[in-house]
C-alpha cells in the first residue's frame, strides 16, 4: 500500500495538511516542533484508531476546536485506488471507506497498514507486556481479521467477571462467564501462536542483521496462563485471590512475548540504544512479514530515526530502504546524508506548519 494523497483538518499545529509524498523513500525535515512528527501521527491514526504520542483519543485535536478529521487516498498493487476517511469528535469516532459510511473502524484500519518506529518504541522491548501484545494483535489482526471479533467478546466476558469480583457475586455466576473466557483465550492464543511462529524467522534474520553482537536471536511466548492446567480451572480456583485484588489474573489479557539474545542476559541489561535497535529489528521484520503474507508492503514510518540510533546501525537501515520497494516516511531535524538519497527518495521541508519539496 502506498499512500498518493494525504489531508488532515485541526491537528494538532496544522489547521489544514496537505502531503503528496513520493512511492518510495519521502524525508521530512525541519526544525523541533514544526509539525514533522504529526505528520507521521496522521497516517498512524488512520490505521489504528489511535496515536503513538501519550494522551486521550482527543489529544491530537487542534487548541479551539472541536473535530479533527483525516483524508487518504491509496493505491495498492493489484491497481486498485481507495479513499479512506476518518473523523473525530469529543465524543465518537466517524470513519468511511471510498464514500461509504462504516459502522466499525475494523474495515478502515485493515485498508491502511502502517508499521512505526519512534522514540516511544522502545517499550516494545523495555516496557510493560501491553506494548508486546499490542505488537502481536495487530499482526494478528492484518492476517486473521476474525480476531477482532473474538477480543471484543473476551473484553466482554472479562468486563462482567472483574464486576462479579468487585461485587462479590456468588461462585455460580463466574462459570457462564469462565468457560467463556476459556474458549476465547484459546481462540485468541491459537491466532497468536500462528501468527509468532511466521513471524519469528523475520525477527531473527533482522536481528542477525541490525544487532548481529548480540548473537542468534530466540523467540519465547507465554499465553497468559498455564496451559497443563487449563485457563478454566485456573479462573475457578483463583476466584477468592482475584476477590481480593478486584480483577482477573489470568488469561488472554496477561500474555508475553519477547527476544532472547546470548549476549544479554536479561531484557534490562540491554543498553538504551540495544533497546531501540531491537525494537527497530521487531518493526523490519513485521514489514517484510506483512508483505509477504498479505502480498503488498505497509507504509513504513521512522521518526527521527538519526537521534534513535547510530550512525552505524542508521545507514543499515537506509540501505535496507534502498533495498525494499515500499514507500517509507522519515522525520529529521538535519539534513539527511547525500548518499542517503540515491534512489527515488524526496525531501520535504517542514517549519510553522507548512511543508516545501526541496
Amino acid at each position: 500500500m502506498k499512500i498518493e494523497t494525504l489531508r488532515a483538518s485541526n491537528l494538532r499545529c496544522f489547521e489544514e495538511l496537505q502531503f503528496a509524498p513520493g512511492s518510495r523513500i519521502n524525508w521530512l525535515v525541519g526544525p523541533n516542533g514544526a509539525g514533522k512528527t504529526t505528520i507521521l501521527e496522521a497516517a498512524h491514526i488512520l490505521s489504528r484508531g489511535r496515536s503513538f504520542r501519550p494522551g486521550g483519543r482527543v489529544s491530537p485535536m487542534r487548541r479551539g476546536t472541536h473535530e479533527y478529521w483525516i483524508y487518504a487516498e491509496t493505491a495498492h498493487d493489484d491497481g486498485r485506488r481507495r479513499r479512506l476517511g476518518l473523523s473525530r469528535t469529543e465524543e465518537q469516532w466517524a470513519a468511511r471507506l471510498d464514500g461509504a459510511a462504516l459502522p466499525s473502524l475494523g474495515p478502515l484500519f485493515a485498508a491502511c497498514p502502517v508499521v512505526f518506529f519512534g522514540p516511544e518504541s522502545q517499550g516494545l522491548v523495555a516496557g510493560p507486556a501491553e506494548e508486546r501484545r499490542s505488537f502481536l494483535d495487530w499482526s494478528v489482526f492484518h492476517v486473521e481479521h476474525e480476531s477482532l471479533d473474538a477480543w471484543r467478546s473476551w473484553r466482554r466476558a472479562l468486563r462482567q467477571r472483574n464486576a462479579l469480583l468487585r461485587g462479590h457475586g456468588p461462585g455460580v455466576e463466574f462459570e457462564v462467564w469462565e468457560h467463556d473466557l476459556a474458549r476465547l483465550a484459546g481462540e485468541i492464543h491459537a491466532m497468536r501462536s500462528r501468527c509468532l511462529a511466521s513471524l519469528g524467522p523475520y525477527l531473527v534474520e533482522e536481528a542477525g542483521s541490525l544487532v548481529p553482537e548480540l548473537g542468534e536471536a530466540r523467540i519465547e511466548y507465554r499465553p497468559g496462563w498455564d496451559e497443563h492446567v487449563g485457563l478454566e480451572r485456573q479462573l475457578a480456583e483463583l476466584r477468592d485471590r482475584d476477590r481480593e485484588r478486584g480483577f482477573t489474573q489470568r488469561g488472554a489479557h496477561r500474555a508475553d512475548w519477547w527476544m532472547h539474545f546470548p549476549g544479554v542476559a536479561r531484557r534490562e541489561h540491554l543498553s538504551r540504544g540495544q533497546a531501540k535497535a531491537i525494537a527497530l529489528v521487531c518493526v523490519l521484520a513485521q514489514t517484510r512479514w506483512l508483505k509477504d503474507r498479505v502480498g503488498e508492503y505497509p507504509l513504513l514510518c521512522l521518526d527521527d530515526l538519526g537521534s534513535e540510533l547510530d550512525s552505524a546501525h542508521g545507514s543499515k537501515v537506509v540501505a535496507w530502504l534502498h533495498a525494499e520497494p515500499l514507500q517509507a516516511w522519515l522525520t529529521s531535524s538535519t539534513d539527511p546524508d547525500p548518499r542517503h538519497l540515491e534512489g527515488e527518495s524526496r525531501v520535504f521541508h517542514v517549519e510553522h506548519a507548512r511543508m516545501v519539496e526541496v
